[in-house]
């Protein structure tokens, strides 16, 4: 069985994926109900199993299994080998936009007038305000999938 778009990752098998992409190692179906906290080495197997038939994981000699390919995970992207949450690569992406504000104006507030500080000032409110909404979201996104693992 090859991929399918139709087909997306969600629930316990995106767990699965997103424990084996994490470790970055093969693993086995032990491993991944340790890891995923799922209640029997089945459950964790036949996860796999749905994810090498999607094309996403490969068995290797030993019966372990490691990434194949990259899967299009909704709410993800790839950054490189590692996939991360778009929710915490934009906190991220605003924690630098507000050092760099916080920095601009402690450099230049002693020598600029008050329109230009009380500017900065709520520039560094808004992007803050950013960071904190982004990481909110990222939060919830994790206890959302934690609470998808205990569901099922």
């Amino acid at each position: 069985m090859t991929r399918s778009n139709s087909e997306e990752l969600e629930g316990t098998t995106l767990s699965v994926y997103l424990y084996t992409v994490k470790r970055g190692k093969p693993v086995g179906p032990r491993d991944v109900m340790k890891g995923v906290h799922l209640s029997s080495p089945s459950v964790a197997y036949r996860h796999l199993q749905k994810l090498e038939d999607m094309g996403y994981l490969q068995k290797n000699q030993y019966g372990e299994y490691i990434i194949k390919g990259k899967a299009p995970v909704k709410g993800y992207i790839w950054i490189g080998r590692r996939i991360i949450s778009k929710m915490l690569f934009y906190a991220a992406v605003f924690l630098c936009i507000l050092i760099t504000e916080i920095i601009i104006l402690a450099l230049h507030y002693p020598v600029e007038n008050y329109v230009f500080k009380i500017f900065f000032l709520l520039l560094i409110l808004i992007t803050s305000s950013a960071m904190c909404v982004f990481t909110a979201e990222w939060l919830m996104q994790r206890k959302q999938i934690k609470r998808s693992i205990q569901i099922e």
